[in-house]
């Protein structure tokens, strides 16, 4: 993720026909608007959502945008792919069949998601072509930094189906958590619920390498269904269909 972070005099350089130079004598004439203050100093670093102004007209328009997707199966967790299909193009799928299901709420109104925007998003934390659930997605590059850091230990749980039936043992390796000889690490403790003698919901704070399949291959064990139900306090919606989207809430934004 590229940061959008630049100096105050280049950026309205870059948007106007004002040199670099001359920006200085702008600000001493209150002509610049910055995150609705006057600027007054010309290093000022300019963030991907700051609204800047000169003399009244915007110069950018750029809003944080913070998705949650019903991943379905059979589709990478990637912004583009010769081969397959993409979560992205899974949304624009629902974008072009249900044009007003996806829009946000902002000081313009209501506004639909763009093509520009859809573009502009990139996912948060992945899920394997063949699993399904909670997918993040967003242009905010801090946000999606900050959500992802190990340090903060954010939750998530899945839905397992495997092939051979659970027991105790399962429960106490996982939580004793697992040597990885690959990486050099032993992974975090891990929950493990046994829901049914095939079915178990698995709460990580990690993701290393396909590191549930490989937990339960440990036990020789395949692991046949893989379905993240939530990410620390953000859970699926039921009536969030495969390949359904919708915006985050600012609640829900400030929760992760």
């Amino acid at each position: 993720m590229k940061s959008h972070s630049s100096r105050l005099d280049r950026f309205v350089s870059a948007q106007t026909d004002i040199k670099r130079r001359d920006v200085r004598l702008a600000l001493a004439k209150k002509r610049i608007i910055v995150d609705g203050e006057v600027a007054t100093d010309i290093s000022q670093r300019i963030g991907q959502f700051s609204c800047v102004s000169l003399d009244g007209v915007v110069l950018n328009i750029s809003h944080p945008l913070y998705l949650m997707m019903n991943k379905p199966k059979g589709v990478v967790s990637a912004t583009k792919d010769e081969k397959n299909k993409t979560v992205l193009d899974v949304l624009a799928d629902q974008i072009d069949s249900e044009p007003q299901s996806i829009f946000q709420l902002n000081k313009a109104g209501k506004k639909y998601l763009s093509s520009e925007e859809l573009e502009g998003l990139h996912i948060v934390g992945r899920l394997d072509f063949n699993s399904s659930g909670l997918l993040l997605l967003t242009n905010d590059g801090r946000w999606s930094r900050r959500v992802s850091l190990p340090e903060r230990c954010i939750e998530k749980r899945y839905r397992v189906v495997v092939d051979k039936p659970l027991t105790q043992a399962y429960i106490d390796a996982f939580l004793q958590g697992m040597y990885f000889e690959y990486e050099n690490i032993t992974t975090r403790p891990v929950k493990l619920n046994i829901l049914s003698d095939h079915v178990a919901e698995v709460d990580l704070v990690e993701g290393r390498y396909h590191q549930i399949k490989r937990m339960f291959g440990r036990f020789q064990n395949t692991v046949l269904e893989l379905h993240r139900q939530s990410v620390g306090n953000l859970a699926l919606e039921s009536t969030l269909l495969p390949g359904q989207s919708r915006f985050l809430t600012l609640n829900e934004v400030q929760s992760l």
